[in-house]
């Protein structure tokens, strides 16, 4: 498995007062081996298709064909949707479209956009950039009725007209939704095929933010040239422990879940992952979601944090270390060490550093990411270290399997349904009806 989970700075036992107690510890394991059995029925019943994702190849073909025809002759991918139908693809696209908050996009042709956040203001100069002839679109959405994507897809095309390419859509649109049911309404459909355009199905059985293993997060993979098979692979080795009967103190899931139930039970209310990549800043924001909309019910659940080191140890570590210790911290490593620009022994003489001579920068960054961990635990704040040595297909499939398993489980174990989310729908159908009275 190329994910290495330690827990050890996350507790008592090692790091003294402030840390998870062992009784707690132990209490929750043993509510996780329960929810173990409850995954293991939900396998075993099929009530639950995420977990058959992993060893699914039969759609991967129609994957890479959609792939393939959004590919040809285009200069732009744009993806269309918000949420559970972007942050995924978004997180697997960032092992190779480098784009960074702040320093521009570094991706080969052709250039993969998300805009998943109906900011009228940037979408505008998006859509007046691009250069729409040779830009494919994408529009995403589970149900077909989300708002923010309906009315992307309407300003699109729009555009389209506009621009003169009335007659297009078919031959520039690809919609991803679930099929009508029943004959009813798809709203996204409804748009789009009278278009003549073509759509991708959306899983039924697995929700917008667990589906960045189905076509809505391997699309935009396939789109950059990753190995989708690599992906669910590696998704495959995280469930691997579950599907042999491993008990919960050898299922890295289980055990990550047991943490966060017994720091929820010992009130530390919020989950920070600070991860040392930037090409794992997505992930950060995709956990966020999936950890949020998944536990917060009940009155239950933790508040999550993203972080991205080293430029958060600026920002956030002086709350972390000396304010409230009210949190389980997870500290994200991956083997850069000897990696980047090598620094000048001159140069770093004369700044004063010398040990900064003949070093790289990656070795900076790993030294600071192991050195946060160990000083978040001797400043007794509860500490989970990962480390991924390589960070690749397969691995980002195992970390994002992971971390779903350790979601669900932990759901479970808190009593909460980890797959609905009753509290956003109430303001949807709020903002449409100040939309419709506006």
């Amino acid at each position: 498995m190329a994910l290495q989970q330690s827990i050890d700075l996350a507790l008592e036992t090692t790091i003294g007062e402030g840390g998870l107690s062992q009784r707690a510890f132990e209490a929750s394991l043993e509510a996780v081996r329960e929810a173990m059995a409850r995954l293991s029925d939900d396998d075993s019943s099929g009530r639950l298709p995420l977990l058959h994702m992993t060893r699914a190849t039969d759609d991967l073909p129609s994957i890479k064909e959609a792939a393939a025809w959004l590919r040809l002759d285009a200069t732009d991918v744009v993806f269309l949707g918000t949420g559970g139908s972007s942050l995924g693809g978004q997180t697997l696209a960032q092992l190779k479209d480098f784009a960074v908050p702040g320093a521009g996009r570094f991706t080969e042709s052709p250039r993969v956009h998300f805009l998943d956040n109906l900011d009228p203001i940037t979408f505008d100069r998006v859509l007046h950039k691009l250069p729409l002839s040779s830009t494919r679109f994408v529009s995403i959405s589970k149900s077909g009725g989300t708002g923010e994507t309906l009315m992307q897809t309407i300003a699109v095309l729009s555009a389209l007209n506009k621009a003169g390419l009335k007659a297009l859509p078919k031959d520039m649109f690809l919609g991803l939704s679930e099929p009508r049911k029943d004959g009813g309404r798809n709203a996204l459909r409804d748009l789009l095929e009278p278009e003549g355009v073509r759509f991708l199905e959306h899983h039924t059985g697995v929700g917008g933010r667990y589906s960045v293993l189905t076509n809505v997060g391997l699309l935009p993979a396939a789109v950059l040239g990753l190995d989708v098979a690599a992906i669910r692979q590696g998704a495959a080795e995280a469930y691997e422990p579950f599907r042999n009967g491993r008990s919960a103190a050898d299922a890295p899931a289980a055990l990550g879940a047991a943490l966060n139930v017994a720091a929820a039970r010992e009130g530390k209310g919020i989950a920070v992952t600070m991860a040392y990549a930037d090409r794992l800043e997505r992930f950060t924001r995709w956990w966020v979601q999936l950890w949020a909309e998944s536990i917060g019910k009940d009155g239950k659940g933790t508040q999550p944090v993203a972080a991205i080191g080293p430029v958060d140890q600026h920002s956030q570590l002086q709350l972390y270390l000396a304010g409230p210790n009210d949190k389980l911290f997870t500290v994200l490593t991956t083997g850069v060490a000897g990696q980047g620009p090598l620094m000048d022994e001159k140069l770093a003489k004369r700044a004063g550093e010398a040990a900064f001579g003949g070093k790289h920068i990656g070795d900076l960054v790993a030294a600071q990411g192991r050195a946060t961990a160990d000083t978040l635990a001797r400043n007794s704040r509860p500490t989970r270290r990962i480390h991924i040595e390589k960070l690749d297909e397969r691995a980002v499939g195992e970390l994002l399997m992971h971390f779903m398993l350790e979601t669900i489980l932990t759901g479970y174990a808190l009593g909460v349904d980890p797959f609905d989310q009753p509290a956003v729908e109430e303001g949807k159908v709020l903002a449409k009806q100040y939309l419709a009275q506006g």
